[in-house]
C-alpha cells in the first residue's frame, strides 16, 4: 500500500479547544453562522474531508491556508460550500406554501383580478428548490385565473456552487416528491437519466444571485411582495436573527408577506409588522401605509 493511501484512511487527530475556537470565530465573523459545541462533529467531518483532499494533516495549518492570501480566499469559497449547502426539496413545509397561496389569492381579489407584477424572494435558496416552488405557486395561480405570468422570483445564497446547481434547474425525483402531479407535468421535462428539468418558461422568471445575509443592509432588493426565509435563522445567534429579520422587514412592500421557519424567531417584533394568525406557519405582513 502506498504511503499516501495508508494516510488517507488514518483518522486525523482530534481538534484542540483552541483550534475549535478559531474556526468558530472565523465562521461567525465571516458568515454569522454559529457552530455550537453540539455541532463540533459536523465541523470536524467537513474540515477533515477537505484537508485529506489537500493532503493537510492538522487543523491549524488548514486554518492558515484558508485565511491567508488570494489562494486562501479561493479555498474559503470551496470550504464554505461544504459547510453551508443543505439538501432540500420542492414545497418543503407545505403549510408555508398553503399560506402563500391564500395570500396571493387575496391579492388577486384586492387587485380586482388585474395584479401589478409580484416580486418574491427566497433567502438562503440553497440549490433552488424553494425558489422554483415559489414560482410554481405564483404561476399556477395566475394560470388558473387566466392571467399573464406577471411575477419574478429573486433567489439568493452565500454558496456559489449551490447557486450554479440552482440555475440548472435539474433535479432527481426525490427532490420533487411533494410537487403535485399536475405541476410536475406542467413545469418539468423528464430527462434520459431520470432527472427532471425545469421548463424554460418558468426558469426565466427566476434570478439567482450570491448574497451573504450579513450584507443585507447593502442588498438592492426593495418593495418585495413575498419573502421566504426558512431553515436559515437557526444557524445564528438570537440577536443576529433579529437583525436579519429587521432588514428583511424593511424590504417588504406595504401589505407584503414574510414567512420564516416555525420556532426560528418566535420572540421577534417589528413596529411595521403584524403577525399572521396561523397555527402551522410563522408569518408576518407589513402594515399598509
Amino acid at each position: 500500500m502506498h504511503t499516501r493511501d495508508a494516510w488517507a484512511i488514518k483518522p486525523l487527530a482530534d481538534m484542540s479547544s483552541a483550534d475549535f475556537n478559531d474556526w468558530q470565530e472565523l465562521l461567525e465573523r465571516r458568515t454569522g453562522i454559529v457552530v455550537s459545541p453540539q455541532r463540533r462533529s459536523f465541523l470536524l467531518t467537513n474540515l477533515t474531508a477537505r484537508m485529506r483532499e489537500l493532503g493537510i494533516e492538522d487543523y491549524a495549518s488548514y486554518y492558515r491556508q484558508v485565511t491567508e492570501g488570494p489562494r486562501g480566499a479561493v479555498e474559503w469559497v470551496t470550504l464554505l460550500d461544504r459547510l453551508t449547502v443543505q439538501e432540500t426539496r420542492c414545497f418543503r413545509h407545505s403549510s408555508s406554501f398553503a399560506r402563500l397561496a391564500r395570500y396571493l389569492e387575496d391579492r388577486l381579489e384586492q387587485d380586482q383580478g388585474v395584479p401589478r407584477p409580484w416580486s418574491l424572494w427566497s433567502v438562503g435558496c440553497a440549490t433552488g428548490e424553494e425558489a422554483y416552488s415559489l414560482a410554481m405557486q405564483a404561476d399556477s395561480l395566475l394560470r388558473a385565473r387566466g392571467q399573464e405570468p406577471r411575477f419574478g422570483v429573486t433567489a439568493t445564497d452565500i454558496s456559489l456552487s449551490a447557486l450554479s446547481r440552482a440555475r440548472k434547474g435539474l433535479y432527481p425525483p426525490s427532490r420533487l416528491t411533494q410537487v403535485e402531479p399536475s405541476m410536475l407535468e406542467t413545469y418539468f421535462n423528464p430527462q434520459a437519466d431520470g432527472r427532471l428539468q425545469v421548463v424554460d418558461s418558468l426558469a426565466e422568471r427566476l434570478c439567482f444571485a450570491r448574497l451573504n445575509v450579513l450584507d443585507l443592509a447593502k442588498a438592492p432588493m426593495a418593495g418585495m411582495d413575498v419573502i421566504f426565509c426558512q431553515n436559515l435563522l437557526i444557524y445564528f445567534h438570537r440577536w443576529r436573527r433579529h437583525e436579519i429579520l429587521n432588514h428583511l422587514a424593511e424590504r417588504l412592500a406595504p401589505g407584503g408577506l414574510l414567512v420564516i421557519g416555525v420556532g426560528e424567531a418566535v420572540d421577534w417584533q417589528h413596529e411595521t409588522m403584524l403577525p399572521v394568525a396561523d397555527d402551522q406557519v410563522l408569518a408576518f405582513t407589513r402594515k399598509k401605509q
